[in-house]
């Protein structure tokens, strides 16, 4: 059940004053800046959040601004500053601000988490849980993974590996190869040579959603891609690993595309085959809330946000559906807006209502 469910008048912006005074009560943070509640007797104006004491009723008015709040005579409070951004913005833009410093970062700097908490005017503890709140990964993951990222850009045009691993900023390239696989896919060498040497099975075939290319690593299903023109499907591929082996036409591999057809048709059956994606510790963390969904449930992008621990996240965890490589088998296609319509789909907006569709019925239709 989502935010909006528990509280219909959320989705009403023209709350009266009772679902204001209830707002205020329950301190609810989802009403910070759609209104603000003065206090006659203590002369202080407060968003409806605020941790204060809670006034009496008949001392309570309310103002749809600033601007009105102050007009009328009233102070900030000193405890939620209500003529600030809400909390939970000027928090995403603290966050927002150390990403950009860690990103911007030469290579050979060395990065001081404590000093980019102090300069948010924070503890080193709070700006760690902070961060970690805001983007699902901790400070210290995120700066390995904004240097993993560089090696990604470098490694085709440095002189070799070894280059490409420092100037991307690991102190030892021991660092890098430890992660090297989950996050380029392949070794670093075979990754710059565009998956040279990399052996990828793959087969097109058809089901009810149109063509579909399975293809797979000596480790499990890489790719599952869903499309109308085949032809695309395999260039999609090979833009990816453009001078790995592709291998296709093989009986043995037919069944595997045999079984994951038989996922699409059947998505409440699941697929037992062993899955090879790769992607940074956030995505892998969606990805793996994705699979934990039934077939025929949906969530929202908001409840899977606070599900992953990123509460406010949606965009974040939009971007991690997006990037989901395995359709069907990461079933990013259950993932809906707030209120419930369909949104954006890697594989089509009509694929995605037609596999709700079949698990909506296929839950129906079990005993």
């Amino acid at each position: 059940m989502d935010r909006a469910t528990i509280n219909p008048a959320l989705d009403n912006p023209a709350m009266d004053d009772a679902a204001r005074w209830h707002a205020v009560q329950r301190r609810d943070p989802a009403c910070d800046g759609r209104f603000w509640y003065s206090v006659s007797s203590t002369g202080v104006f407060c968003r409806p959040s605020c941790g204060a004491r809670a006034a009496l009723r008949r001392h309570v008015a309310f103002h749809d601004s600033v601007e009105v709040a102050l007009a009328a005579g009233f102070r900030p409070c000193l405890r939620c500053l209500p003529e600030q951004p809400p909390l939970s913005e000027r928090h995403a833009a603290i966050v927002a601000g150390a990403c950009r410093m860690i990103d911007a970062a030469s290579a050979d700097s060395v990065l001081d988490l404590d000093a980019i908490a102090r300069a948010a005017g924070l503890s080193r503890f709070y700006f760690h849980r902070l961060f970690k709140r805001h983007t699902g990964i901790t400070p210290k993951a995120y700066v390995a993974a904004a240097r993993t990222r560089r090696v990604r850009e470098t490694l085709v045009e440095a002189g070799s590996v070894l280059d490409a691993i420092y100037a991307a900023g690991f102190s030892s390239s021991g660092r890098f190869y430890a992660g090297a696989d989950a996050v380029l896919g392949m070794r670093p060498r075979a990754f710059r040579a565009g998956g040279a040497g990399a052996s990828i099975h793959f087969a097109i075939g058809a089901c009810s959603l149109g063509a579909i290319l399975v293809a797979a690593t000596a480790i499990g299903i890489c790719a599952i891609l869903l499309g109308d023109d085949a032809g695309q499907l395999l260039r999609d591929l090979q833009d990816r690993f453009p001078h790995a082996e592709l291998r296709g036409a093989e009986a043995d591999f037919e069944a595997t595309v045999a079984r994951v057809v038989g996922l699409v048709e059947q998505p409440a059956l699941g697929l037992d085959l062993p899955l090879d994606v790769r992607g940074t510790a956030f995505q892998q963390r969606v990805w793996q809330a994705l699979r934990a969904i039934p077939a025929g449930d949906t969530v929202s992008y908001a409840v899977l946000a606070e599900r992953v621990g990123v509460a406010g996240g949606a965009r974040a965890v939009a971007g991690a559906c997006a990037a989901n490589p395995v359709a069907v088998a990461i079933p990013c296609h259950r993932v809906v807006r707030q209120d419930g319509s369909l949104s954006g789909y890697r594989w089509g907006v009509e694929r995605k209502a037609a596999l709700l569709e079949r698990e909506a019925g296929q839950r129906r239709s079990m005993p």
